[in-house]
């Protein structure tokens, strides 16, 4: 009788054989249909720096930085609005916060140099709830700050996803 190490064994490589054949392989990095790009987000900015960042690492895309020469890239993202929200959702009996919804909000489009939309106006929204406790608020303003983080990685993926969909200009 084969011991259970040996069953085990087997159905892993079973398993680790089964996957290449249903079509599971890991997410690359997402092709474009352009080579340049100018990005058209405030000086400064938290979710522009780390927009800029994640489209450098591409490998394939020229990122055009200069506003002066934003004529020269083949298509112009502009960040429209970027904006962080931070709302009450729930108050105990004694009316002090127990919960706070936090939100962001980026509105942007993608245009030729021509002016021919590519992606209209689009708004992507993360929001996140986070409990409060005044006996922790460094703490929960450095958890706050996390998922922030968290919320604009998020949409920066999904910015990247909706570039990729672009098959031609």
């Amino acid at each position: 009788m084969p011991c259970r190490r040996q069953v085990l064994g087997t159905l892993a490589a079973a398993s680790a054989l089964a996957l290449p054949a249903c079509g599971f392989k890991l997410r690359q990095a997402p092709t474009l249909a352009f080579t340049s790009l100018y990005v058209g987000v405030a000086q400064g900015s938290q979710f522009g720096n780390e927009l800029k960042r994640s489209l450098g690492s591409l490998g394939t895309l020229q990122l055009v930085s200069d506003a002066k020469l934003k004529q020269t890239a083949q298509v112009l993202l502009e960040v429209l609005q970027e904006r962080r929200e931070k709302t009450v959702v729930g108050v105990n009996a004694a009316g002090q916060v127990r919960e706070f919804q936090l939100r962001i909000r980026v509105k942007f489009r993608l245009v030729t140099p021509q002016g021919k939309d590519l992606i209209e106006d689009t708004e992507l929204l993360q929001q996140r709830d986070i409990s409060f406790n005044e006996s922790a608020v460094l703490a929960k303003e450095a958890e706050e700050g996390l998922l922030y983080r968290d919320m604009q990685t998020d949409i920066i993926q999904q910015l990247l996803r909706r570039l990729a969909a672009i098959k031609a200009l």
